[in-house]
């Protein structure tokens, strides 16, 4: 289960808010995770039809970017700025300013990797069954750096 560590003055700053933070945390990662994969298929020489799979990727990369820039729109007009994002074994964290309220937010991987699946087979029009998930989530395991 994903857990979210809020700190410092959040009574502040709305549960709409926080979801934006999470949001601009989730598409950053799928957009870098589709760009690499693309970047992959294109060089692996191991598909007979590498253009596809690239296609398919890149599509689901520019649907990222285009809700990226949605994202960012909605942080300034609510007057929130991320000020650093860091990862480590544990998760990913994002230190966050609000109208002069300080944040942060902790999301745990097994959560992130999960909610990154549903979105990315999502974005690639995939099906997003929980059954599916499961099986693939123990079949591997994504390597996220940023």
């Amino acid at each position: 289960m994903a857990t979210t560590k809020l700190k410092s003055h959040t009574e502040g700053v709305t549960p709409d808010e926080l979801s934006l933070v999470r949001s601009y945390l989730l598409l950053t990662y799928i957009h870098k995770v589709f760009e690499r994969d693309c970047r992959v298929i294109g060089k692996s020489g191991l598909f007979k039809t590498p253009q596809l799979y690239m296609e398919l990727v890149s599509s689901g990369a520019k649907k990222t970017s285009l809700m990226l820039q949605e994202v960012k729109r909605e942080l300034a007009s609510h007057d929130l700025k991320i000020t650093t994002v860091r990862q480590d074994q544990r998760g990913v964290e994002a230190h966050y300013m609000c109208r002069g309220y300080n944040g942060e937010m902790s999301i745990l991987w097994p959560g992130f990797r999960r909610e990154m699946m549903v979105r990315m087979r999502a974005y690639l029009g995939l099906a997003t069954e929980l059954s599916i998930l499961n099986r693939e989530e123990h079949a591997e395991q994504l390597a996220l750096s940023i």
